[in-house]
C-alpha cells in the first residue's frame, strides 16, 4: 500500500468519502412538479469501489450530477471528501475527479499534451505537469501511445486516457459514469484493471454502470436506485444471499436476478445488460 493509500485509509475512520442525506431533486413543468430523486441517503467509505445501479429514468444520473456539482440540490445535503457540494462547490470539485460517459478529449492533441494541459489548469508548474503526465501515462499503460494524436486512439485507449485526465489533481473521490459502455470485451477488461489499480492507490471510486457483471467484479458494495429511491443496498454477496434465502432458491442467484427483483423489471432489452468478458 502506498503512503497516499495509507493516509486515505486512515481518514476513513473520520469521515465518509461521500455522504448524502435526504437528497431530493425536483423539476417544474407544465404538468406540475416532477420528483426525479425523492430522498436518497448514501454513505460511501473512503477506499471503497461503490457501484450505483438503476434502470433508465430511475434517478441514477440525476443523483450523480448533484454529487458532482453539475446540478443544484432541491433539498437534502451532500458532501464529497468532507466538503459540502452546495455550500462550497469549487472546493468540492478539487476533491473529486469525474469521467463522464462521453470522454471530453480533443482529438487534435496527443495524450501527453492533454494531460500536461490538465495539470497546468490545476496550477501545476510545467515541470510538475510533465512529471504528473508521465506518471499517469504509466498508470494507464499508454506510454507507447503518449505522443500520438488522440484521434488515432481506439475506444479503449480513449477511456483509459479519460481516466488519467480525471486523476491529474489526485482526487480523493473518482466518479465514473458507465466507463465501459460501447467497448469490446478485451478493452472492458483493461478498463476494469485500471479501476482496480486506481483504487489500490487510495482513490475512492463511485461507479455507475448498467453492466451487472461489471458491478459484481469491481464493487465492494452497491446500491440500486429505482423511482428516485434506493431500493436495495449491500455487498454483491449479501444481496444474492438475501434473495436466495427469501425466495428459497436451490442455487445462488446472479446480480442480474437481484436487480430484476429489486426493480420489478423483466429481461427486456434496455432494462438490464449482462456482459461476459
Amino acid at each position: 500500500m502506498t503512503d497516499l493509500a495509507r493516509a486515505r485509509a486512515a481518514e476513513a475512520a473520520q469521515a465518509p468519502a461521500i455522504d448524502a442525506v435526504g437528497l431530493v431533486k425536483q423539476y417544474g413543468g407544465r404538468g406540475g412538479v416532477v420528483d426525479a430523486v425523492r430522498g436518497v441517503d448514501l454513505r460511501v467509505e473512503a477506499g471503497e469501489v461503490f457501484g450505483f445501479l438503476g434502470p433508465n429514468g430511475a434517478g441514477k444520473s440525476t443523483t450523480v450530477r448533484m454529487l458532482t456539482t453539475l446540478l443544484s440540490i432541491t433539498s437534502g445535503s451532500a458532501s464529497v471528501a468532507g466538503v459540502d457540494v452546495s455550500a462550497n462547490p469549487d472546493a468540492a470539485r478539487r476533491k473529486m475527479g469525474v469521467a463522464l460517459q462521453e470522454a471530453g478529449l480533443d482529438p487534435r492533441q496527443t495524450g501527453r499534451e492533454l494531460l500536461i494541459l490538465q495539470g497546468r489548469l490545476f496550477n501545476f508548474s510545467m515541470s510538475q505537469a510533465k512529471d504528473r503526465a508521465q506518471e499517469l501515462l504509466e498508470l494507464v499503460e499508454l506510454t507507447d501511445a503518449a505522443d500520438r494524436r488522440i484521434k488515432g486512439y481506439s475506444g479503449g485507449m480513449k477511456r483509459r486516457l479519460d481516466l488519467a485526465s480525471a486523476l491529474v489533481h489526485e482526487p480523493e473521490v473518482l466518479f465514473l459514469d458507465e466507463p465501459t459502455t460501447g467497448l469490446d470485451p478485451a478493452s472492458r477488461l483493461t478498463v476494469w484493471d485500471e479501476v482496480r489499480r486506481i483504487n489500490e492507490r487510495g482513490t475512492t471510486v463511485f461507479l455507475t454502470t448498467q453492466y451487472l457483471e461489471e458491478a459484481d467484479q469491481l464493487c465492494g458494495r452497491l446500491a440500486i436506485i429505482d423511482g428516485g429511491l434506493i431500493v436495495r443496498e449491500g455487498t454483491p454477496i449479501e444481496l444474492k444471499r438475501e434473495l436466495r434465502e427469501r425466495l428459497g432458491l436451490a442455487s445462488d442467484p446472479t446480480l442480474d436476478d437481484v436487480f430484476l427483483d429489486a426493480t420489478g423489471r423483466t429481461r427486456i432489452a434496455g432494462d438490464v445488460r449482462e456482459v461476459s468478458a
